[in-house]
């Protein structure tokens, strides 16, 4: 279009442009001067400011998890917030909660404690999804347990009774459905067609983080897998505040009795295993008083506000029953114990290191050796002997049989149900 103009219009626009540069003030011309003209040390002062201006866009790279996880979560979250579960409403008459600006601020004053339960389930996604990637027929069972407690020790910044392993890592075979973890210069080894239950435990100021998952390396054992992870998945979303714990059970056996599994040419129903259930869980405290049942006919209790509770379930295909056998691995210091009378030195010196090391959390043998403790075992057995600590040996359904297991931790949050534990796996 330019090189269609007049000469009428060129001329017209010269003259416009003669009396733009006329009207610039002589203000204006020494302003421009001295933003384009050179500064003391040489380079022109608009330059400066570029260069400045520059440097101060530029920011710190997040921090990136390595591979395997090293760096503790508080670093990757350098603001202290750390990631929420998956959220969950509540249903029909606790509906109104979501709203409510009274349970809103009730949330914001506990602030604090949902950070530190988050900081413990970010270290266990953390660590589950590594284990996840690295678990082999072939390992040792001892081996596998090891390198996962070690991870969750860096990733957590363990520290005393603040931050640290909520329980022993439960590595259960088969028939074995929970407790049983290697004691020193076990050699099992993991095989290929083993059903593995790992569950672990993580916790930060006694905010327990209890979740479990099944590892089945032969696709046979998908349906007993699937039957599990629905099952919990049926108890988390029937449970709630004012949710009675029999109803929970209820639909939990339901959608696990539902399930088939062939295995070499032999089909089973999958049985919720009924003298196992989930459970509230309190500060340093694992088992908090309320169990959740797997089965139908359970107690009339309801879940309140403010609880945490451990929903897992266990589908087996043998009896639907556990008792007690193999050597023990599992202790915890019960509860409410008060003061008793030791005769027995190595005694009293072993309850002190449980109570510095442990308090009222779950711990193993190797745990003990950790920390330097020989010759225990005596001591040990004195401590139940005289009701200062519980043993709790493996818990079996009939030889032959496999067990599956799944299990998340959940919060009943005065406005909503957050599955604290959840992640991209299940």
């Amino acid at each position: 279009m330019q090189e269609n103009l007049t000469k009428d219009d060129k001329a017209a626009n010269s003259n416009s442009a003669v009396r733009t540069a006329q009207s610039s003030s002589p203000e204006d011309d020494d302003d421009e001067a001295h933003a384009d003209g050179p500064s003391q040390d040489g380079a022109p002062e608009a330059v400066k400011k570029k260069k400045k201006k520059n440097k101060s866009k530029k920011k710190k790279d997040p921090l990136q998890q390595t591979d395997p996880p090293s760096i503790p979560v508080d670093e990757l979250f350098p603001s202290g917030e750390f990631p929420e579960g998956e959220i969950q409403q509540y249903k029909d008459d606790n509906l109104w909660r979501t709203t409510s600006e009274e349970k809103r601020e009730l949330e914001r004053l506990q602030k604090s404690m949902y950070n530190s339960v988050r900081r413990a389930a970010e270290v266990h996604r953390q660590v589950r999804k590594y284990m996840r990637s690295i678990i082999k027929p072939g390992m040792l069972m001892i081996d596998m347990c090891e390198t996962l407690e070690n991870m969750v020790r860096k990733l957590i910044k363990e520290n005393g009774l603040q931050a640290g392993i909520a329980f022993p890592t439960g590595c259960s075979l088969n028939w074995v459905a929970a407790h049983w973890t290697p004691n020193a210069g076990d050699k099992t080894v993991l095989q290929y067609d083993d059903v593995m239950k790992l569950d672990f435990g993580t916790h930060i100021d006694g905010y327990i983080v209890d979740c479990a998952f099944t590892v089945a390396f032969n696709p046979m054992y998908d349906p007993l897998l699937q039957a599990t992870r629905d099952a919990t998945n049926t108890g988390i979303k029937e449970a709630g505040i004012d949710a009675r714990l029999c109803d929970v059970g209820a639909a939990i056996q339901e959608v696990m009795e539902s399930y088939e599994v062939e295995i070499n040419g032999k089909v089973f129903q999958v049985k919720s295993v009924r003298n196992l259930n989930g459970h509230s869980i309190g500060p340093y405290q694992i088992h908090a008083g309320k169990s959740v049942p797997i089965v139908k006919g359970g107690e009339q209790t309801k879940m309140e506000e403010g609880e945490f509770y451990a929903i897992e379930t266990f589908g087996s295909t043998g009896k639907g029953f556990v008792r007690e056998d193999l050597e023990c691995s599992h202790y915890m210091k019960n509860f409410d114990v008060g003061h008793v009378p030791l005769r027995l030195a190595k005694a009293k010196q072993l309850l002190g290191t449980i109570n510095n090391n442990f308090g009222t959390l779950a711990f193993c043998r190797r745990y003990l050796d950790r920390l330097g403790e020989t010759k225990y075992l005596m001591a040990l057995k004195n401590l139940c002997d005289n009701g200062i600590v519980q043993p709790y040996p493996p818990l079996c359904d009939v030889r032959g049989s496999y067990v599956s297991q799944f299990e998340h931790t959940i919060l009943l949050r005065p406005t909503c149900k957050e599955v604290i534990s959840r992640g991209d796996d299940y």
